[in-house]
């Protein structure tokens, strides 16, 4: 009997192949056995300019950015030091001083 590979993302064993493609049914993500074993699960966050940010390094915001929440919005020009870069949409945590914590799109920012 041959036996599939547990999923990636959720652990599961009840995966299936689709043609070169395996998938899972509990959390419908699908992979390339080829693919994934060359992966090595880093993440890869590239500023507006294209260059890879890296945890620690130091940004600048390119456009004013509104801020749910806050009466003022953070200006073109703002240094964010000491970034992490997190999985998701917004793809940068770090602290502003005068607004605190926040999350970034990497898009909106480029590298010092």
């Amino acid at each position: 009997m041959n036996t599939l590979p547990n999923c990636p993302k959720c652990n599961s064993e009840y995966t299936y192949e689709d043609g070169a493609l395996f998938v899972c049914p509990e959390c419908a993500y699908e992979w390339n056995a080829a693919s994934e074993a060359n992966n090595d699960d880093t993440l890869v966050v590239k500023d507006s300019n294209g260059n890879i940010l890296q945890d620690g390094d130091s940004v600048s915001i390119i456009k004013d950015l509104k801020v749910k929440g806050a009466s003022s919005a953070l200006k073109k020009g703002t240094k964010v030091k000491n970034i992490r870069l997190v999985e998701g949409d917004h793809n940068i945590d770090c602290k502003i001083d005068g607004f605190g914590a926040m999350q970034l799109k990497s898009e909106f920012v480029k590298k010092l």
